[in-house]
């Protein structure tokens, strides 16, 4: 007879949820001027985007009456799939409150174009070898990650909105006129 060394059945409840708890706690102290500043912005989310390689548009409110809805999450996540290896990831809902957050504080009335979001391993991986800006671990691959340009707000003016949230990283990219953002530690380049 073999004696289990599995935990048993309560005590993997409590850890699960132990961990659920810690990681809200962490999300909340890694982001809490996305909380606050949300908080009173409405009691709606609403983006819009435009993926240029596929065409594809989308107006979707992700967030209402306090909570997430996860149709419209998946509409994002499709949108903001891998075009390349058409995959779907589930993206970072803090990188979409960024998003929404970025968007009112620039008072910008367009859609966001999307140049990528996620990423494959393999595509990333491509990516890298055709160019130097391409990070081997980029936060792109955890739906961390997008880089993004507003039609109706200067580069410029986005990115030093984007460095003024202090909610993860921001690259510049004028030649290529577009902006990353992400849910990483905040630093820019």
């Amino acid at each position: 007879m073999t004696q289990s060394t599995e935990p048993s059945g309560s005590i993997c409840k409590i850890r699960r949820s132990f961990l659920k708890c810690s990681a809200a706690l962490a999300a909340s102290s890694i982001f809490p001027q996305l909380i606050h500043a949300n908080k009173g912005i409405s009691s709606e989310r609403t983006l819009e985007f435009i993926n240029l390689h596929t065409d594809e548009t989308l107006r979707s409110s992700y967030w209402a009456n306090g909570e997430y809805d996860s149709n419209s999450l998946n509409e994002i996540n499709h949108i903001l799939r891998d075009h390349r290896a058409n995959e779907v990831y589930e993206m970072d809902a803090n990188l979409i409150d960024l998003l929404h957050l970025l968007h009112k504080t620039t008072d910008s009335k367009a859609p966001y174009h999307i140049i990528s979001a996620y990423r494959s391993p393999q595509t990333n991986e491509k990516l890298r070898h055709q160019s130097t800006g391409v990070a081997k671990r980029s936060l792109h691959m955890q739906g961390k990650a997008i880089d993004i340009r507003l039609p109706d707000v200067e580069l410029n003016r986005l990115r030093n909105a984007a460095v003024s949230l202090q909610a993860g990283g921001v690259g510049y990219y004028a030649k290529s006129n577009f902006i990353h953002v992400d849910i990483g530690r905040p630093r820019s380049w």
